[in-house]
């Protein structure tokens, strides 16, 4: 996990970050990791590499990096580093390019942009959301194993597609999934784990369908754990976290008019038929919810 947060700044940058010093490490140290703020001397930059990479006792991986310089942006990436860059009216011209994130507003940052940047770079997941009984996470390349197990029941595959044939193609997808919906819409399809074992029992989340303004809401819980309101208890947790962490006003569903269990648990949840709509070739009824 992350264990250190460096700014390696230029002078310009380094000046305007200390006046707020205090505020900077109050954040990104929330979660017991160590903060430092350097300045960059382009004259002794082979020194504070030395002394970065020699002294600091830190392992690569549990160390985020900002910096507002071009030379030790790609030094950092080339060696494996997990590096932001940092826009500014000053270096604009200086192509900081490669990094995966980047920041114009170093003071607003709070500690989850900290954690949550990390967790990409590191290919971890997020947590999403805890209920009584469930945990809700980012889903994982190890996960597809279990999506195989709860997919291999003729009635989950039914009213909902099933997972590729070939297990290399699901991971692929995985991997593309994470990278591409996650990093870039910040939800997608979750994970969902029973807490008092830990194990996968579905999968639950928010989704984008092309053509629709609203977010969809889908899930599934796996056989041996249906009719025990776990459905229910993290579709309700989701639609909380739609509205209070992704500020959205109203959530869509798509479902088979034949699955009538799915239909009784969206009606409990209070969302209202809208429409019948097609989609590759499927009937399906369009219920929406205003949250």
């Amino acid at each position: 996990m992350i264990k250190y947060i460096l700014f390696l700044l230029s002078e310009y940058y380094y000046e305007l970050a200390v006046l707020q010093e205090n505020e900077i490490v109050d954040k990104a140290g929330a979660g017991g990791a160590k903060v430092s703020i350097r300045m960059l001397d382009a004259q002794k930059w082979e020194e504070d590499w030395k002394r970065l990479t020699q002294t600091e006792g830190t392992d690569k991986g549990e160390l985020l990096v900002f910096t507002d310089k071009a030379e030790p942006l790609q030094r950092l990436l080339k060696e494996g580093y997990y590096v932001i860059a940092v826009y500014h009216e000053k270096n604009k011209e200086q192509g900081l390019t490669g990094a995966r994130y980047a920041v114009e507003d170093l003071f607003a940052l709070e500690y989850s942009s900290y954690e949550g940047a990390y967790l990409r770079l590191a290919g971890l997941p997020w947590d999403i959301l805890e209920t009584e009984h469930l945990r809700v996470r980012e889903s994982t390349v190890a996960d597809v194993e279990d999506f195989y197990r709860i997919y291999q029941d003729p009635s989950i595959t039914y009213y909902m597609e099933a997972l590729f044939p070939e297990k290399e193609a699901e991971i692929a997808y995985m991997k593309s999934y994470i990278e591409q919906i996650y990093g870039f819409y910040g939800f997608g399809l979750w994970t969902v784990i029973l807490k008092e074992n830990g194990q996968i029992i579905g999968r639950a989340g928010l989704s984008v369908r092309e053509g629709y303004d609203e977010p969809e809401l889908g899930f599934v819980i796996d056989v041996q754990h249906q009719g025990k309101g776990y459905g229910f208890e993290v579709c309700t947790a989701i639609l909380k976290y739609a509205k209070g962490e992704l500020e959205f006003d109203r959530v869509q569903a798509l479902v088979d008019k034949d699955n009538l269990a799915s239909v009784r648990l969206l009606k409990k949840l209070g969302f209202t038929y809208e429409n019948d709509v097609i989609e590759r070739e499927r009937h399906y009824d369009r219920f929406l919810k205003n949250l």
